[in-house]
């Protein structure tokens, strides 16, 4: 029988590139690998359904199970991951000290529902105390841009949410560095910071803070999942697992070559001492990997995290369990 074709929409992260180069390839299934920037994908997946599979960013996609028939389910694949304190930019005149001084404050974000946004607000108020319908809310591009970035899915947030989107021509980050709001919460940093002088992160130190959050609480931010069309697993249910097992190999690749010592295969003088730096602020005794598919402990704990912000915030309709995300089919995979 002839394999499967299927289209997948993904950036060309380290952990996919075996998937895109062949050296990977997904039991019964012919997959064309289209290398676009997670903006792209996003957009084209949520408007027109353009890809078999996709990246997508966790809470759009816990958004569309909001749909009376949701048209994706996520295999437990975590293309993207990152600590958001460090991407929390203030202005350096606006007098604010500690997170807490956001309260009342004017808070620029992208869009309300990004993964990003739901994470820092949520560690705010858990961490800091800072209600998330404290400040108010300003959406918009965070550079200039002929196109008005809106939410990519409608929201029904609490009439406590205080929400407007910024005006016509301006954005977000000179914005920021011109006082007109006093912080940004985002997953880029603005043209303005590192070449403005008072615009600079909420967290200075972010790294250490972030490292000693993770050792607080465990989590280490899921930002996307991999996504498949249900009417793709409906008539070939068996792709959940041949999928989440390719990517685990793809994965697998990765992982070699970081660790690599014959020559410097990436750009990175000093990556072997990064590498065992990482490792021991993020990974238990035993264990070498801190980057991991699957809903080990350490996931489901953060993915639960999450679900609680995306309800708490108004953004799901329903506190989600965390198998309620995942194909089936996408978890057997992960069982030896």
């Amino acid at each position: 029988m002839a394999p499967l074709r299927l289209s997948l929409g993904c950036w060309d992260y380290d952990r996919m590139k075996a998937l895109e180069d062949g050296r990977v390839k997904a039991e019964g299934i012919d997959l064309t690998f289209l290398n676009l920037r997670v903006e792209e994908t996003f957009f084209r997946q949520l408007k027109y359904g353009d890809f078999d599979v996709s990246e997508l960013s966790l809470s759009s996609y816990v958004l569309t199970l909001n749909a009376p028939e949701p048209p994706f389910i996520a295999l437990p694949v975590f293309p993207s991951r990152m600590f958001r304190h460090q991407s929390i930019y203030v202005n350096l005149k606006a007098g604010i000290q500690s997170p807490s001084d956001l309260a009342g404050r004017r808070i620029g974000t992208p869009e309300f529902q990004m993964t990003a946004p739901v994470w820092q607000r949520g560690i705010l108020e858990d961490e800091y105390g800072l209600k998330y319908d404290s400040p108010q809310y300003f959406t918009g591009n965070v550079e200039p841009s002929a196109v008005e970035r809106t939410e990519k899915v409608p929201l029904k947030l609490a009439d406590s949410v205080k929400i407007q989107p910024i005006p016509k021509g301006k954005c977000l980050a000179q914005m920021l560095a011109d006082g007109e709001i006093d912080c940004l919460e985002s997953a880029t940093a603005p043209s303005t910071f590192g070449t403005h002088p008072d615009v600079g992160r909420l967290f200075p130190d972010a790294k250490e803070v972030e490292q000693d959050y993770f050792k607080r609480t465990g989590v280490f931010p899921i930002m996307h999942v991999i996504a498949v069309k249900r009417s793709v697993l409906k008539e070939n249910p068996w792709v959940a697992q041949s999928l989440t097992k390719a990517f685990a190999s793809s994965l697998d690749y990765a992982y070699d070559a970081i660790h690599e010592r014959a020559a410097l295969r990436y750009i990175l003088p000093w990556m072997q001492f990064h590498v065992e730096e990482t490792q021991a602020a993020l990974c238990s005794e035993g264990n070498e990997r801190w980057w991991q598919d699957g809903l080990t402990p350490q996931n489901t704990r953060t993915l639960e995290k999450f679900l609680e912000y995306s309800f708490k915030q108004g953004l799901a309709n329903k506190k989600w369990e965390v198998k309620d995300l995942f194909a089936p089919g996408s978890l057997d995979a992960f069982v030896v």
